[in-house]
């Protein structure tokens, strides 16, 4: 189909009222057979390069379709050729690119959506979803939430591994943690990537190896394993985690019987359930209390998981004690400063927003927990591991979007999102900050000692 330049504008045949058009082109690089091509830039005939910042996005929505695809540049040409590809575009009127600030009016347009098909029978289907994104394309506002992302536990954590890696690694020595070190498959695959060794538990691990436990702790039959198997360990529980570990120790050893609020089968639930089994029944909300039988109403101490709901918890320690009215908890709340800030964050966006996306691992219990804050009240939210896991019927009618981040995404996630946002046209980004966090947590001293 021949194509012509006029302006900023690449044209065809198709009329300009139609949402996408299709144009001749060809695929900047070599493209396995079959594969779905989304554009990340179209290289024009006079030279222009565009980028198309919501690649991942389309991308994401096409794999999800089950068609095979991959990202990369894609060239339009000035007639029709044999290039046995055919390209479906969408084109936003301004090239709106995620800075913080709203893109200038002045800028030039572009091709936003760019989907490339070998194939004649795939046609129909990368055009329905070109379409699909080029009926959501419209200038949008973000509400970003603040405080997001790493909270200071999380970062010691990594900082642990990257640490022993930059000081083993060089060597050849094998630095294995246990379990994953934060609930976050981007960080997972990273740290994988420069050579930490994950592993369940600690019988895969060769005797005198190096270990690292993770930020959400162990139980003192795990410590016992590891010095059986005489194990070299840096701990990285967050001390916060380590905080509620004292507590059940020291209640116990009161011969208190001890609640612990949180989720059955989460590491850190796991960790402190460890450290008094015999005087320790694991609860997971209001719903549990009716079943509980300590063997002295009068000794009764609550503890709770360090990334719950705040509201949640509540209801279910209001529920404890009137059913226990002598059940205490600890001196401070163990739901952590970083999951009561990130949830105090989401609710002041949510109100405001058409649409709440959180960025975080589905096994991340404070990413999920806030989530589940903005659909309480009202909102519709998704959880997401990156711009990919965006679909556009979320998007159709929505004209701002409320942005946050689980304690264990990387601050880079919430940039990549709002620059694939960006891709659908103008951005305005304003952010909401409800409290400044400066918390930091010192290393373990064997990682100190050795920098």
């Amino acid at each position: 189909m021949p194509i012509s330049r006029t302006d900023n504008e690449v044209n065809t045949r198709v009329p300009r009222s139609s949402p996408y058009w299709y144009a001749a082109a060809a695929p900047a690089v070599e493209l396995p057979a079959g594969q779905v091509l989304v554009a990340d830039e179209v290289r024009l005939p006079d030279g222009r390069v565009i980028a198309c910042p919501a690649a991942p996005m389309v991308a994401g929505a096409i794999g999800a379709a089950g068609h095979p695809v991959v990202t990369g540049p894609v060239r339009l040409l000035t007639e029709a050729a044999d290039s046995g590809f055919d390209a479906a575009v969408a084109r936003t009127p301004v090239s709106a690119y995620a800075s913080g600030e709203a893109p200038d009016a002045q800028s030039p347009g572009g091709v936003a959506v760019m989907v490339a098909a070998p194939d004649t029978w795939l046609r129909p289907a990368v055009g329905a979803v070109v379409d699909s994104w080029a009926r959501v394309m419209r200038p949008r506002t973000v509400l970003l939430a603040s405080p997001r992302s790493f909270c200071a536990g999380v970062e010691r954590a990594i900082d642990v591994v990257e640490a022993l890696l930059e000081q083993h690694a060089p060597g050849g020595r094998r630095v294995f943690v246990r379990k994953q070190i934060v609930h976050n498959t981007r960080v997972i695959a990273g740290l994988a990537e420069r050579g930490a060794v994950f592993v369940e538990e600690l019988d895969e691990i060769p005797a005198g190896s190096l270990v690292v436990f993770s930020a959400h702790g162990v139980s003192p039959q795990v410590r016992a394993e590891a010095e059986r198997r005489n194990l070299q360990v840096v701990d990285a529980t967050c001390p916060l985690v380590t905080k509620v570990h004292a507590e059940a120790r020291r209640f116990a050893e009161r011969g208190n019987s001890i609640v612990l609020i949180g989720h059955a089968g989460h590491e850190e639930v796991e960790g402190t359930y460890g450290e008094a089994p015999d005087a320790t029944v694991v609860v997971g909300g209001p719903q549990d209390i009716d079943g509980l039988d300590p063997p002295d109403p009068s000794k009764i101490t609550y503890l709770t998981q360090t990334t719950l709901a705040v509201d949640e918890t509540r209801a279910t320690i209001a529920a404890l004690k009137k059913r226990f009215p002598e059940a205490r908890g600890p001196g401070s709340e163990d739901i952590c400063y970083a999951t009561t800030n990130r949830q105090h964050a989401v609710g002041a966006i949510t109100e405001q927003a058409d649409l709440v996306l959180v960025l975080g691992s589905a096994n991340s219990s404070n990413s999920v927990r806030l989530v589940e804050l903005a659909r309480t009240a009202g909102t519709p939210a998704h959880l997401i591991e990156d711009p990919s896991h965006i679909r556009p019927d979320w998007l159709r009618d929505v004209a701002t979007v409320g942005l946050s981040a689980g304690a264990s995404a990387p601050h880079a996630l919430v940039q990549e999102t709002l620059s694939a946002l960006g891709g659908l046209g103008p951005l305005t980004v304003r952010e909401r900050v409800t409290t400044t966090e400066d918390t930091y947590f010192a290393p373990p001293a064997a990682v100190r000692k050795n920098r």
